[in-house]
Formats: structure tokens, C-alpha cells, sequence
């Protein structure tokens, strides 16, 4: 930007040439580009290529306005900054406003310590000249965000290859870890030491939880992968939810299911399982002790045809305002969440992969509920 505003110096004749962007931060123009002159280098000492918004000045304005500019009398401008007018002595001067992408984001001004200096014709220059900065100023901005989409990508992609593979062999472990303590636990029933057998089925719990948490890795690597598949079957999902609140009910929370006695829909019973499972579980870990998590069960004609519902209710904190609108995302996490944030996502693409939706309605301390819409009647494979 410095060698345009030097080249721009020297077709024009110009004492000096900036080239202003906006700082959103600070709301202040900032001269990004700057010739190389007396007058520029004072403005430099004086510090006036900084230019507040709210300092107001006919840089400002042209910025503001969208307008071009022209004076050959700068110094008499009753609304023109004092330190323009006197302490870099400015007469004349001509600005275009810079877009980028189509969005005002700057100023070009030449300025001359002469009166009446620049033409008409200097001032279509400028502005063509304008437009130019704004078309080059944004495929720098198009290249630097292609090159950091691109790095992350690769560092998204490498991640994804290590907890795929990490998955995999931790699977094999906790494949013969569980084998071995479920032998402790017949050995002890046996036996009838009841230590060992609270203590071998609390063992029991953790692999399992390790287990659902490495299945939840390896469907993230298949579903990148477009390996995520289903097989849809007729299920009752009145009597998936109840076995689902049976197996996740706690000492401390009890899970509640609510509906018609059968209602029956056409899924894949273990992915719809590994949904239900995963939305009761992020129910469970946020809510207060003592309270229930409810699931309820109903239908609903909407304008697409009539859908099964499954609706996962909380009463505790509610999502934070800044967590919602990545919630769904892989890895999301609230501030005092725990495990890997990959829960929902899965449910939610396991709703996708049946034609349904995954919507959340939520408050900051009323609680929170996820609702699992699925097309009734439908087959999940077309």
C-alpha cells in the first residue's frame, strides 16, 4: 500500500497520499498506506494518521457519507480537524471512498499545500484508483482466508486420522478389558463376595461408558468418511424411549418417558438408540439432583407430512447465548461442560440421515429441550 500511495505522489504532484482503513475495534481510519514525503512524515509525528470516527473531519465524512471529495480551500473548511488545516498546512484535497467486497471499509485522499491544485479529472483518477485498492485489497483478503481455510483443514484432517485410529485400538483394549472384569464379576457372583461384585460391576459401568464414548469417535471418522450408514426397520419408538429412560435412569435422577402406548416408525433402532441415549445423557449431566429429565413422545402434522417427535426435557442452566448457535457443532463444549462435545452432534446427524431435524429451545436458567423430529412413514434409506 506504501508503494501505491508513493506512485499516486508522483502522477498527481500530490504533497502527500493516504490510504485509510477502518480499525472496527477502535472505530478509528488508519493509514495503511503512506507516501513518502515531508508533509506525510510530519502528519506522522502529529499522529494524524490516526483518525478517530469520532473526531469527526472531511476524511471522516467521505468514509461516513460514501461521497467523494474536493476543495481547493481546505484551510478555510469550518468543518475540516485544525491540525489538517494548520499543522500540516493543507489547502487542497481530494478523497474517494475505498469498498471491499462490496462494504465501505476505507478512504483514498491526496492532499497539497496548494490552493486549487487538483482538477475534476484528478478526482475521477482517485476514484477509479479507489476502486482498484478496494478489488486488490480484497483477493488479499480472499487469499489469506483460502490459505487459513486450507490449514485448518489439514489440521482438522490429521486430528480426525488420530482419534480415528486411537478410537480403533481403544476399542480392541476395552474389548478384552471388558471381557476380563465381566469373568471377575461371574467368579465373585459365585462366590457371593459382594465387594467384589460392587466393585466389578462399577468397573463394568466405566467401560462401558469408555465404550460408547470410542464408538461416538469412530461414527464422527465414518460420517467425514461417508461411511455412516443405516438399516431401517418398523420399531416401536415408545417402547425404545422407555427402555432408553430405564437404562439411564440414576440414583440421583430419574429419567421419566411419557406417550402413547405404541407408535411405531421406520428407523434404524440402534442409531435412533445412540441419539435418544446421547441427548438423555446431556440431560443428565446438566441438571440440578433430585430433578427429573423427561422424555416425551408425540406426533405432529407438519406441512411436509406428520412426524414422530422426541422431545428431551431438563430443568437446568439452559444453553449460554454464545454456545447456542455452534451447539450441534463436533466439539462443542460450554464453558463447564465435560467430555468431548460429540454427543449431540452424532444425534443430530443421525436425525439428518433419517430425513428429520434436531432443534433445541432453550433459556439461560429455565432449562432446556432438544426435539428429535422424524418423518413418519419413511423410509430412512431413499
Amino acid at each position: 500500500m506504501d508503494n501505491a500511495a508513493q506512485i499516486l505522489v508522483e502522477l498527481l504532484h500530490a504533497d502527500k497520499v493516504d490510504i485509510f482503513f477502518l480499525e472496527p475495534e477502535t472505530q478509528t481510519l488508519v493509514a495503511r498506506g503512506i507516501s513518502d514525503t515531508p508533509m506525510s512524515r510530519k502528519q506522522k509525528r502529529l499522529g494524524l494518521d490516526r483518525l478517530q470516527l469520532a473526531n469527526r473531519g472531511r476524511i471522516v465524512e467521505i468514509f461516513e457519507t460514501g461521497m467523494p471529495w474536493h476543495t481547493g480551500h481546505q484551510d478555510e473548511d469550518p468543518e475540516e480537524l485544525p491540525g489538517i488545516k494548520f499543522g500540516l498546512g493543507i489547502k487542497s484535497a481530494i478523497g474517494a471512498v475505498i469498498e471491499v467486497g462490496g462494504e465501505r471499509r476505507g478512504v483514498l485522499e491526496c492532499s497539497s499545500d496548494k490552493a486549487e491544485f487538483f482538477s475534476l479529472d484528478d478526482l475521477r483518477f482517485l476514484e477509479a484508483v479507489a476502486r482498484w485498492v478496494g478489488v486488490v485489497a480484497h483477493r488479499i483478503e480472499l487469499s489469506e482466508q483460502l490459505t487459513k481455510a486450507a490449514l485448518e483443514q489439514g489440521r482438522r484432517s490429521a486430528a480426525e486420522d488420530l482419534i480415528t485410529i486411537f478410537a480403533h485400538d481403544m476399542g480392541n483394549h476395552l474389548f478384552s478389558l471388558r471381557a476380563r472384569i465381566e469373568l471377575i464379576h461371574r467368579r465373585s457372583v459365585r462366590q457371593r463376595s459382594v465387594d467384589d461384585i460392587r466393585d466389578a460391576e462399577a468397573a463394568l459401568g466405566s467401560v462401558k461408558a469408555l465404550s460408547r464414548l470410542t464408538s461416538d469417535l469412530l461414527d464422527v471418522g465414518r460420517l467425514e468418511q461417508g461411511l455412516f450408514s443405516l438399516h431401517p426397520q418398523p420399531l416401536d419408538v415408545m417402547r425404545l424411549v422407555q427402555e432408553v429412560a430405564a437404562t439411564s435412569t440414576l440414583p440421583s435422577h430419574e429419567v421419566q418417558s411419557r406417550g402413547p402406548e405404541e407408535l411405531v416408525l421406520v428407523a434404524d433402532p440402534e442409531r435412533l438408540r445412540q441419539a435418544l441415549s446421547n441427548l438423555v445423557a446431556n440431560a443428565l449431566k446438566h441438571s440440578p439432583a433430585g430433578l427429573p429429565v423427561v422424555v416425551e413422545v408425540e406426533t405432529r402434522t407438519r406441512t411436509d407430512g406428520d412426524h414422530v417427535v422426541v422431545s428431551v426435557v431438563d430443568q437446568g442452566p439452559g444453553v449460554s447465548p454464545e454456545l447456542l448457535p455452534r451447539l450441534f457443532e463436533r466439539f462443542a463444549r460450554g464453558p463447564k461442560s465435560s467430555g468431548l462435545g460429540l454427543g449431540l452432534y452424532l444425534a443430530r446427524r443421525i436425525a439428518l440421515a433419517h430425513g428429520g431435524t434436531l432443534e433445541v429451545h432453550s433459556s439461560p436458567g429455565k432449562g432446556a429441550r432438544f426435539e428429535l423430529s422424524l418423518p413418519v412413514l419413511r423410509d430412512a434409506s431413499d
